[in-house]
């Protein structure tokens, strides 16, 4: 009995020294749907820092796809920013990564960039408020404040400014998709 106590403190220390081991991966794919090339950069942060977690960047072309390394599942701030020909910024996203969080899709378009991001149906934490929507989609820089906000407002392509609550759709029960 000594041995599995023993066993299972060690393993809650393994657990805090690799935060996010555990806890899984988060895949991620870049689809473009637009006419020409856009640069593209990933970058994640710890809630609350400045610490990066993650940082790619992609030149993604037109009609191509890309699947960058998978991020850890574990809290964390993912910005996704869209530049233009001259290196300008035209629009970027923000999104919390979590445990629950189990895929995540960037779709570029001429006039906007879209994070598309998909939850798990288990509960974030305590109580009874804490589940996350299994499903939504970021078009306007912020990322959803629950699911009494289910407005959108396109973006004009050139900033990200985060004013405006996201949209949050529920996931195809045939597994198709809903574009």
């Amino acid at each position: 009995m000594g041995a599995i106590v023993g066993l299972s403190g060690c393993l809650e220390a393994l657990e805090e020294h690799y935060q996010g081991s555990f806890q899984g991966l988060v895949p991620i794919e870049i689809h473009s749907e637009a006419e020409r090339h856009y640069d593209i950069t990933l970058e994640a942060y710890k809630p609350g820092t400045k610490q990066r977690t993650y940082d790619e960047s992609y030149t993604i072309t037109a009609n191509q796809s890309a699947s960058p390394p998978h991020l850890d599942a574990v809290e964390q701030t993912l910005r996704v920013v869209k530049y233009g020909r001259d290196g300008e910024e035209l629009a970027f996203r923000e999104v919390t990564i979590t445990p629950n969080t189990t895929f995540v899709n960037v779709r570029i378009t001429d006039d906007d960039l879209i994070l598309d991001v998909q939850r798990s149906e288990e509960a974030d934490g305590p109580g009874p408020t804490a589940e996350p929507e299994p499903h939504e989609t970021v078009t306007n820089g912020s990322e959803s404040a629950g699911p009494a906000m289910n407005e959108s407002e396109p973006s004009d392509g050139e900033s990200g400014t985060g004013d405006a609550p996201a949209t949050e759709r529920e996931p195809p029960s045939d597994g198709d998709s809903t574009d």
